[in-house]
């Protein structure tokens, strides 16, 4: 299935703190598909916005945007970032105007338009003025523009305390400030933005974290709760996530609107959006550094699909090891053909008991499997490892050994050891850890005699009495028998950080 694309109209921002960047990784977070309009393009300094470096888009250019998303597949959520209405400093707004930093009423037309042209399911509109480098909304006409239109068309609008007052504000200039000193307080400035046309508010109490008993607090000792109100006209729903002293602050602002509406458009009721966006933003918080973890729920496994051996392989607590396996002396004189007899004879022996405990090591791997694949699986590479000790028998009586006098036979300690702790892995570990048990034997005949095979310093044919070893671990039948085992390991459907590890 599709992932759910989310549209999401606002600016970009060079450092990734806010807007479009934030927006993205939000969403890309919840398994959705992040599209962008963009409303102008702004650089930061340390000190905050770069107005010299700040540009704003030309009208036409975001509505073609907005029109190419939806012409590209539909769009299933609209989320509407702060930076779609003007806005400036206080001291400079002049300044302001003549760089052209902010999108204009024109822009807000044009987006308002595009909602009702394409009826869109959800519309999420965030709006956050950064009171910390004194901007504020300009009272003009795109304030009628944001209360009469664009709030007729939200789904759910997001406010903290501190721009629900300002918005009240700008809906009725004799509007007071109120004193919040109770928790209906808050309810009541929730339920007193809902007339202005929004399905639902959302108010953001991360301005005033609460006591363990909702109330306001005395003094920053007694912070404990953040509680965020979401009113649907009739109800107020309270939301509380834990109160966190962080300096994880860069994009927590921003990321809730993102959350809510792709929560939206994955199906989920607004409550439910709502509470789910909150749950991700606190956990987003916690698990930060700098900038909030946008990913902390989602685990990126460090290998590409189908490459999990490579990656296995070619890790640095691996790699030593493996390459002593492959290039051991004993199989460098294989290749040349100088290995004594005597060594090359016990070595068939004991790997002919190696296979009667790998044979029942893999009847437990079908006993362990959870489908009728892999019991096959399982199966198929148990005949196989019949068929392979027959092979075996035959090539020791090339060499003078009898199947009596292979089975009569002690086995080695460092077969003994081996043996057991893959027999050991069957019984007591999962059957995931049980194929990464059986790996390196697998892996590494048909690694080694490809590589034997390949090099041009290993005598071949007559000239070497083990040539034919070679042969048979480079033979389709062994090749097959290889792919096989690799398809099990990558067959497992879920791969988690343990089962990586």
């Amino acid at each position: 299935m599709s992932p759910k694309r989310i549209l999401v109209i606002g600016a970009s921002d060079d450092i990734g703190g806010t807007g479009l960047q934030v927006d993205q990784k939000v969403i890309a977070a919840h398994g959705c598909d992040a599209m962008s309009a963009t409303t102008a393009l702004m650089a930061w300094k340390p000190q905050g916005i770069d107005i010299d470096e700040t540009i704003s888009s030309p009208a036409a250019f975001v509505r073609k945007a907005i029109d190419d998303c939806f012409d590209a597949g539909g769009v299933e959520a609209v989320k509407i970032g702060n930076d779609l209405l003007p806005w400036n400093l206080e001291q400079e707004s002049d300044l302001l105007s003549r760089q052209g930093f902010l999108p204009s009423v024109e822009i807000a037309q044009i987006v308002i338009d595009a909602l009702r042209q394409y009826d869109t399911n959800f519309v999420v509109v965030d709006q956050v003025p950064d009171f910390t480098s004194h901007i504020s909304l300009e009272p003009c006409g795109a304030v009628g523009v944001f209360l009469k239109d664009l709030l007729q068309l939200t789904t759910v609008l997001t406010l903290s305390i501190s721009e629900a007052v300002l918005l009240l504000k700008m809906a009725a200039s004799s509007y007071k400030k109120p004193e919040i000193r109770t928790l209906d307080d808050l309810i009541h400035l929730t339920e007193a933005l809902y007339s202005h046309g929004p399905e639902y508010v959302l108010l953001k109490g991360d301005q005033l974290p609460l006591t363990g008993n909702l109330e306001v607090p005395r003094d920053d000792s007694d912070r404990q709760i953040v509680v965020n109100f979401l009113y649907d006209g009739t109800d107020v729903s309270l939301i509380k996530t834990a109160y966190t002293v962080t300096n994880t602050l860069r994009g927590s602002r921003y990321a809730l609107a993102s959350a809510i509406a792709s929560n939206l458009a994955l199906g989920d009721a607004a409550l439910s959006a709502t509470q789910k966006a909150c749950r991700y933003v606190e956990a987003a918080i916690k698990k930060g550094n700098g900038p909030i973890n946008y990913f902390h729920s989602t685990y990126t496994l460090p290998f590409s699909p189908g490459y999990f051996i490579e990656y296995l392989l070619n890790r640095e607590d691996v790699e030593p090891a493996w390459h002593a396996h492959v290039h051991h002396d004993f199989v460098k004189r294989i290749g040349d053909g100088t290995l004594p007899t005597e060594k090359f004879k016990d070595y068939l022996i004991q790997d002919y008991l190696f296979l009667v405990q790998f044979a029942r090591a893999k009847a437990l791997s079908a006993y362990k499997a959870n489908s009728m694949e892999d019991i096959a699986a399982s199966a198929e590479e148990i005949l196989y490892v019949k068929r392979e000790m027959s092979l075996h028998l035959d090539y020791c009586a090339e060499f003078g050994l009898s199947k009596n006098e292979v089975e009569e036979q002690e086995e080695h300690q460092a077969c003994t050891a081996y043996t057991r702790y893959v027999l050991d892995i069957a019984h007591s570990e999962s059957w995931f850890a049980l194929q990464i048990a059986f790996a390196p034997c697998l892996l590494g005949y048909g690694i080694i005699a490809k590589r034997l095979w390949d090099d041009p310093e290993t005598v071949r044919e007559q000239g070497n009495p083990y040539w034919k070893w070679i042969e048979n671990y480079v033979g389709e039948d062994y090749r097959a028998a290889v792919e096989t085992g690799k398809g099990v390991i990558y067959h497992v459907r879920i791969w988690t950080k343990t089962s990586t590890e």
